[in-house]
């Protein structure tokens, strides 16, 4: 799927305050075997980074009357979201580097937890 308009990014998931508007992208969806989606059918995930350095997950859907949208999440989230994705390359640009330490840092808690055993 592939845009270029730009979105709403809410501070929260109420969507009380838009604070920015970004880039439409859906870099966290998967191939199911007939469709790219990640989080059901019509749906779609992105993630991209603020200039402030706040992380926000894209939401896009195909469902007349939904819009897409953006939120702010922590830095955990948005890794969690790129580890389920298994879309893992993310982690390689240097948007996301901080990402990448963090994935780092916790394969060293991982290896460091099976050395204790």
């Amino acid at each position: 799927m592939t845009t270029s308009y730009r979105i709403n990014v809410f501070e929260d998931e109420f969507h009380s305050k838009v604070v920015a508007r970004v880039k439409y992208n859906a870099d966290l969806d998967y191939w199911d075997g007939r469709n790219w989606t990640n989080g059901g059918v019509g749906r779609h995930l992105g993630i991209t980074k603020l200039k402030d350095g706040s992380y926000v997950l894209i939401y896009g859907t195909q469902w007349q009357g939904e819009k897409d949208y953006g939120v702010i999440v922590p830095p955990e989230e948005g890794l969690n979201e790129i580890l389920k994705s298994n879309n893992t390359e993310l982690l390689n640009q240097k948007r996301l580097e901080d990402l990448k330490a963090l994935s780092e840092e916790m394969q060293i808690l991982s290896d460091t937890e099976y050395e204790m055993e």
